[in-house]
């Protein structure tokens, strides 16, 4: 039963349950799968986007972690140029270079932030309904707070994910695209050096250009990875504690500036692709340090009933 009005616009009510949280079938650090009981709540429709954040910057004058210096005393052995502010772009490579080598296609970019997403040059302008990317935890956390909103947890987020199903592969079922459509924005071709464009778009796609979930909740797969407020451990630990995390088995590109606590983040990004990053899944998960933005991470937030 939904209680009463949405506490703001474009937000969705998922109703109280229990699932099968995880999976035992890909990738190590899902499992061991385990049910997880959710309490109700309110979910933003969306991500966060362009136009929202600017919003909110207006009213608070925030400054992302990507727009300012690092500190270094935190990082005494940092270079000083690593210290300017830079956030991490994507750049796919001109040919084919294997996928052994993250670092091959990453770059920590000066000036790249969520007004200039690919570093200077760049803008977001015509991209206001377009996920809002380069941001750090800190970031979304600030953005929840003004908004009166919270970061959810990641059986919170899973559980929004699946739009009421529990079996499947996929929020939609176990193909990947049934019947020849593209259902979540992600990589098609040869990662990293060639997409296809077969779902349409190189880099973020605007809010809704993909089917809703069965929530009606909008690239909750693909699109931007989403911050969690759930710190990273062991899938164990959320047997007994409901909102746990687990351990990174795949490529962690690491922090920023050097190796700060890690969110669990969700839901897999543009930059998923079968050959290489098979995490566009709700059960799928990811490792993120706290103080690391990237041009493919975002967030959407919630309110507990």
């Amino acid at each position: 039963m939904t209680p009463g009005r949405p506490p703001a616009r474009d937000m969705v009510w998922i109703p109280a349950g229990s699932f099968l949280m995880g999976s035992d079938h890909h990738y190590p650090e899902e499992a061991p799968a385990h049910r997880v009981a959710v309490a109700g709540f309110w979910i933003d429709r969306a991500p966060v986007t362009n136009a929202q954040f600017r919003k909110f910057v207006k009213a608070t004058g925030h400054v992302t972690v990507a727009e300012q210096p690092a500190d270094p005393a935190a990082y005494p052995d940092a270079l000083p140029e690593l210290l300017a502010p830079a956030s991490i772009v994507f750049v796919p490579p001109p040919g084919p270079i294997g996928t052994g080598d993250p670092y091959r296609w990453w770059q920590y970019l000066p000036g790249a932030c969520w007004r200039h997403p690919e570093g200077p040059g760049s803008s977001i302008r015509a991209r206001d309904h377009h996920p809002v990317v380069h941001v750090a935890h800190a970031d979304a956390a600030a953005y929840a707070a003004w908004a009166g909103k919270q970061l959810p947890a990641e059986p919170e987020w899973e559980w929004a994910a699946r739009g009421g199903r529990e079996q499947g592969e996929f929020a939609w079922g176990d193909e990947l695209h049934p019947g020849g459509r593209p259902m979540a924005n992600t990589f098609q071709g040869d990662f990293p050096h060639h997409n296809s464009l077969l779902d349409g778009w190189e880099r973020t796609s605007p809010v809704g250009a993909f089917p809703p979930n069965g929530y009606g909740l909008l690239d909750m797969i693909g699109n931007v990875w989403e911050w969690t407020d759930d710190w990273y451990g062991t899938h164990a630990a959320t047997v007994d504690q409901p909102g746990g995390c687990c351990r990174q088995a795949s490529i962690d590109l690491g922090s920023q500036h050097g190796r700060l606590p890690r969110k669990v983040v969700k839901g897999g990004s543009f930059l998923c692709a079968p050959s290489y990053c098979r995490r566009y899944r709700p059960a799928a998960r990811m490792a993120q340090g706290i103080d690391t933005s990237t041009c493919h991470m975002g967030f959407r937030c919630l309110v507990r009933s």
